[in-house]
């Protein structure tokens, strides 16, 4: 496999695992039937809008079960990171599942910082394409990154 075809797999896996913690949370199923439905029923589907790009099911099990095991860490980290009348709990449950999900690379995987934040920066616009979220996702987890990693700055 090329490496850019093995980039474009690891930024499709992060955009599922958004997607699979903003369904566990917005359904309360377990991590085990959401991962089992997004690798058998969404990697690499087509639909109306368009084919979905196959993801990498080690980076996106990985994501996914570092934002279940160190979601109180991962969600402390955020709160600090939002201004205090914005409580993790207030702010949009997409943004919610992508500072999971952004947090575990951070805390629980060996991603590069920077790559943690631009590829995250990416999936926001994906969600919101119009909106202003894309620059306060930016400052929120270069916040997170610089408590988390920060040899890394």
């Amino acid at each position: 496999m090329k490496s850019d075809e093995k980039k474009q797999r690891k930024s499709a896996s992060r955009l599922y695992a958004v997607q699979a913690l903003f369904q566990m949370e917005s359904s309360g199923q377990t991590v085990e039937a959401v991962t089992r439905e997004f690798e058998s029923h969404r990697f690499g589907a087509t639909y109306e809008e368009g084919e979905f790009l196959d993801g990498d099911v080690d980076h996106f099990r990985q994501v996914v079960d570092g934002a279940v095991n160190w979601q109180a860490k991962i969600d402390q980290m955020t709160d600090r990171a939002l201004v205090a009348k914005w409580p993790i709990d207030r702010i949009d449950p997409v943004l919610r599942a992508l500072f999971r999900a952004a947090g575990a690379e951070l805390v629980a995987l060996p991603t590069p910082p920077k790559v943690a934040i631009v590829e995250y920066v990416e999936v926001a616009k994906a969600f919101f394409p119009a909106g202003k979220e894309s620059k306060f996702v930016n400052a929120v987890l270069d916040h997170m990154a610089r408590e988390a990693r920060p040899e890394a700055f």
